[in-house]
This record gives structure tokens, sequence and C-alpha cells, in this order.
């Protein structure tokens, strides 16, 4: 084969330092848009983005020769360099150091692109700690509790 040709669809999760409701109602806005010119300044599509005051979902394509590792070293850095930069940030707004990352087939796109636009709806009954544990259960990703929290 002559050329490559990749998909590389990705659903992220992180939540703010301590689970801190940091991502207000005057931030959320401009803060999703930088984070997805972060991501097309990488090559990459953010394709939908969501969240609550103390987390956020994305649905990103990633080009190939961008690891998810470096991706979101670049997002949560810069983000968060630009939230602390905001006059109407109030408090250092900070990123938990980890992250989830599940990979994403195409097929099934659509339903991780409405699972992220609900995330209000959702949390309303499940907090961001079930919401993650139950997420790494259904990727079949092995984890001890005691390590997931910082």
């Amino acid at each position: 084969m002559s050329a490559t040709f990749t998909n590389l669809l990705y659903h992220i999760v992180f939540s703010t330092k301590h689970r801190q409701p940091l991502i207000t109602t005057t931030l959320k806005e401009e803060l999703y848009k930088y984070m997805g010119g972060i991501i097309r300044g990488e090559g990459g599509t953010l394709l939908e983005i969501g969240g609550t005051p103390d987390h956020i979902h994305l649905l990103a394509r990633f080009k190939a020769d961008q690891s998810v590792a470096h991706m979101l070293q670049l997002i949560k850095a810069n983000s968060s360099k630009w939230a602390n930069e905001q006059p109407q940030q109030n408090s250092r707004f900070a990123w938990q150091i980890g992250y989830a990352a599940f990979s994403v087939s195409e097929s099934q796109a659509p339903s991780v692109k409405d699972y992220v636009q609900r995330q209000e709806d959702h949390h309303r009954r499940n907090s961001f700690q079930e919401e993650l544990l139950a997420l790494l259960r259904k990727h079949a990703i092995d984890y001890d509790e005691r390590y997931v929290w910082d």
C-alpha cells in the first residue's frame, strides 16, 4: 500500500484538579473553543466536547503521528494556562494529572457524541467518580481505585 489511511477516534475524559467546579458558565464556552483550537492546531478534529463544572469529555480524531499522551499534554497545559489568564477566573485553574482515553469505532461515534452532549443530564443521577469507574469497567481497564483519584 503506497499511502497511510487512519481514522483514530478517541473518547477522552479528565477532571479538574481534585474535581473542583472550576469550569464556570462564563468560562465554559470559550474554554471549549480554545481546546478545539489546540486540537485543530495539531491537525486533529474535535467532534464533540461537553462536561460539567468538574470534568470534561472530548470526542476527537487525532493524526496518526500524534500520540494520545502528547495531545493530552498539549490540551491540558495550554488550556489551563489560558484559563488562568482570563480576567473572570477567581481561583487557580488546573486539570487532574491523569486522564482516561478510549478508542471509538466510526460506527459508535454518533452514540458517543450523544453521550458527551448529555453530560449535564447524566450527572443529575451519577457522580463523575461513578461515571469514570463505569467507563473503566465497560472498556475492560484494570485499575486500583486507590490510584484513580488525585
